[in-house]
């Protein structure tokens, strides 16, 4: 077991439970699958700590964090169900280990939020959760341009011209809304800084490389 993995097993039993160590385990796994390059143990460490860092906005922080981990446990960019599917596998490891069914119940709504990271004005647990998944777009040069590499790498089988037209569309999206992060503290930190790195990074996409 990696350090890291370390670190994230004992979060896990710090919300579980020591009992629960091997649903933990499992999990964890998932994001050390090999096709994997952004979403990995790496970013289930980020999310966790962003998640904490604006818990003042969450109303049930054991929800997020039991989302936080489920939430990309199923991920294969070929699919178009990874959050449904992974939502499914985080409703079944959670009631075998005794987790209250409306804590289960919140944990499967909020991983599926995550599809739009669109949540209500009011839903302050799914405010949290997807502004720590989305907190990368605020991050500095450096680690966002590795984010996009990442990113990148996990849709290698797709061409060049076909990944700068998909990519494109999605970062425009996120140019388009009014608000990228919906907690208060989430919009001071990261929204203008995520907005830069956004256009930049689009109109990257839009010249095509020289030679």
């Amino acid at each position: 077991m990696t350090e890291l993995d370390a670190e994230l097993l004992g979060r896990w039993e710090l919300l579980a439970g020591q009992r629960a160590g091997a649903v933990g385990t499992a999990v964890i796994r998932c994001y050390r699958e090999p096709h994997r390059r952004y979403h990995t143990v790496r970013h289930l460490r980020a999310v966790l700590r962003v998640a904490d860092e604006l818990s003042s906005a969450a109303v049930n922080l054991e929800a997020i964090r039991y989302a936080a981990f489920y939430h990309d446990a199923v991920y294969a960019v070929q699919r178009g169900d990874n959050e449904e599917r992974s939502a499914r596998l985080a409703g079944a490891a959670l009631l075998s280990i005794g987790v209250r069914p409306e804590t289960v119940a919140e944990v499967i709504r909020l991983i599926r939020l995550t599809v739009e990271h669109n949540p209500d004005a009011e839903d302050g647990n799914g405010a949290v959760l997807c502004d720590a998944d989305l907190a990368v777009l605020g991050a500095g040069e450096r680690d966002y341009a590795a984010y996009a590499r990442a990113v990148r790498a996990e849709y290698r089988h797709v061409s060049p011209e076909l990944y700068r037209m998909g990519r494109a569309v999605v970062l425009q999206r996120f140019i388009d809304r009014p608000v990228l992060f919906r907690t208060a503290a989430g919009r001071e930190r990261f929204e203008s800084r995520a907005r830069d790195n956004l256009a930049q990074e689009l109109r990257a996409l839009r010249v095509p490389p020289i030679g």
